[in-house]
């Protein structure tokens, strides 16, 4: 399906905003395309600086929860950390327990096992911590839904905390025009700042990112230098990067800063990872953490045991951890190869059925390995643009995992089939399920009546931030743009285009040739630049043969042609070479100029 391209318009005096910030006009042009715009924000952007994060005590029941673990700490009692499986889990659990251990805590962690206990609070696993002797239970990443589990807790009369940053679950009063009714846990302090009457002011922390503050505050009242606990910034940004959450406010500080503080990290762990993933003396960037790293860390928790990750985060051996990195690197390549065996087979199923006819996809396979339903049904989702779920068999029951796209919020329309399902949570843009097999029609049947989506919704989109000439493009503006860094949600990496490109030479390259490599003639000039796109091989292929026929087709793809013209979405970059730097654009789309 090709996407449609659409220049983002502004109204705003980009010269204007630009002299008065001291800023380029690209960079101006590109922070209001994001919605910055007041010369104050523009700064908070530009120089996201530690000492511009808020107060932790403006977050609901962040002085109650720090109280209850320090009276429980200076009363030798046993505390446990009821961590979660994923890299935020984990590097909220890591957080939480070298600073609780700092503090002088009895202290251990327990991170569910994603099949035998699945995600959250298990009331197994709270009644086992129980019989442990276990006094005091505080959640990280998990905790805001676990109504049950957490009333189990206290009957058995332990105290519990919770941390956690989902969105706060909810009923449906339909007596009353579909009110929703939030659902609080019954614990002894819950600290999210979801919650409707928490008046902090930025709600998009990750759960790392609020472990990260709940230490700050605990620190403070245990009389520990302030440092100290801002040396968690390097781990909360880890969470921050791969939970997927806005990289704007604190979360830009935090990532911003802690990826600073990973390219001379001290963690013999994260040094481990980081050669045995070939990123030695490489600048480490959020594409790192959240495709080479995170993913690592992740696989345990999908083949093995998230305990694994955290052990390496712990080790302080350098020769252990090398060894525990192995081991995350081979679970991360045997997840690969998984994950594209059991995308093939879905796609193949969809192509060959009436489900390529749904605006939202639901794929039902048993042969697919429970732990890796989420990133299929992501991956599903890019192929097709369309809400996508993706079931398998579980031991007594079938598991789903759903990604959704904008405009579609899949925890709400989720909400609406409640009735086929035995349990669900989630985002609007993600969701996990558990459902009995005879139900899985229904709710494909279901979904897809109730969905509102139309043929313009699900054509995917690339939003350009600027026409680009490409003899525009230089290395100070490269210096200008590397600034706006870390990209990713909500700061997504800038993308220009521009329109009748001369490329006079083809090349295809990699194993399967699918690397599409163009040089191309500047307006005005002798002078060429490359573009490469990566993944273009096939499409440029079929786009060529298609305009031009064969026998001219066959001339292009063989070098034997003056020039053609082409229309660019990209993003420039540094090529190093030998020593060399050159200029490079990185090419997301393309198409042939008529």
């Amino acid at each position: 399906m090709s996407a449609k391209w659409m220049l983002r318009r502004c109204r705003k005096d980009i010269k204007a905003i630009a002299k008065k910030s001291g800023i380029s006009e690209i960079t101006a042009q590109i922070l209001v395309n994001r919605g910055i715009v007041d010369e104050r924000e523009i700064e908070n952007f530009i120089n996201p600086s530690i000492h511009k994060l808020l107060n932790p005590m403006l977050m609901k029941d962040m002085g109650k929860g720090t109280d209850i673990i320090y009276r429980a700490i200076r009363e030798n009692k046993n505390i446990a950390i009821y961590g979660d499986y994923d890299v935020d889990g984990i590097i909220s659990t890591y957080i939480l327990y070298r600073g609780l251990l700092r503090c002088g805590a009895k202290v251990k962690y327990h991170i569910p096992d994603r099949i035998t206990e699945g995600y959250g609070m298990n009331i197994h696993s709270v009644e086992q911590l129980k019989n442990e002797g276990i006094e005091v239970i505080i959640t990280c990443d998990n905790g805001i839904s676990a109504l049950d589990q957490i009333e189990r807790a206290k009957e058995l009369g332990v105290t519990v905390v919770v941390t956690d940053h989902h969105n706060i679950p909810f009923d449906v009063d339909d007596s009353k025009q579909g009110e929703k009714k939030f659902l609080i846990p019954p614990a002894d302090a819950v600290i999210d700042p979801k919650q409707k009457n928490c008046s902090y002011p930025f709600k998009q922390l990750c759960g790392a990112g609020i472990a990260f503050k709940f230490v700050q505050v605990l620190y403070k009242k245990f009389g520990i230098k302030e440092e100290e606990a801002c040396a968690f910034i390097e781990y909360a940004a880890i969470g921050t990067i791969c939970d997927v959450v806005d990289l704007l406010g604190e979360n830009r500080i935090i990532a911003k800063n802690g990826l600073k503080m990973l390219n001379n990290t001290g963690n013999p762990g994260i040094r481990a990872l980081i050669k045995e993933t070939s990123l030695d003396g490489k600048i480490i960037n959020s594409y790192h953490i959240g495709f080479i790293i995170g993913p690592c860390i992740n696989a345990t928790g999908r083949l093995d045991s998230a305990s694994v990750a955290l052990e390496l985060l712990l080790c302080r051996n350098s020769a252990e951890a090398q060894k525990l990195a192995k081991k995350l690197h081979e679970l991360n390549i045997q997840r690969q190869h998984m994950t594209n065996d059991s995308l093939n087979a879905v796609v193949e199923e969809v192509e060959n059925s009436s489900l390529k006819k749904d605006k939202v996809l639901v794929v039902h396979r048993d042969d697919i390995h429970e732990s890796i339903v989420g990133i299929v049904a992501g991956r599903l989702k890019e192929k097709y643009n369309v809400p996508s779920i993706v079931i398998t068999k579980s031991a007594d029951q079938s598991k789903g995992s759903g990604r959704s796209i904008e405009g579609y919020n899949m925890f709400e329309e989720l909400l609406k089939c409640r009735e086929l399902m035995n349990k669900f949570g989630g985002h609007p843009l993600a969701a996990g399920l558990s459902i009995n097999t005879e139900n899985i029609d229904k709710l494909r049947k279901k979904l897809n009546e109730n969905c509102n989506l139309t043929d313009e919704d699900i054509v995917p989109k690339i939003r350009i931030d600027k026409r680009l000439p490409l003899e525009n493009v230089s290395f100070k503006m490269l210096e200008d743009i590397e600034k706006l860094q870390p990209f990713g949600k909500g700061n997504p990496e800038p993308v220009f285009g521009e329109k009748n490109i001369d490329v006079f030479r083809v090349y295809f390259l990699g194993k399967d040739k699918n690397v599409l490599k163009l040089f191309c003639r500047l307006k005005k000039s002798l002078k060429k630049i490359d573009a490469v796109d990566f993944n273009g091989g096939k499409k440029f292929k079929e786009l060529v043969m298609e305009r031009y026929g064969d026998k001219k087709g066959n001339e292009i793809l063989n070098n034997k042609f003056r020039s053609i013209k082409m229309d660019f979405i990209f993003s420039p970059s540094i090529n190093e070479f030998n020593g060399n730097k050159s200029i490079q654009i990185i090419v997301k789309d393309f198409r042939l100029t008529f």
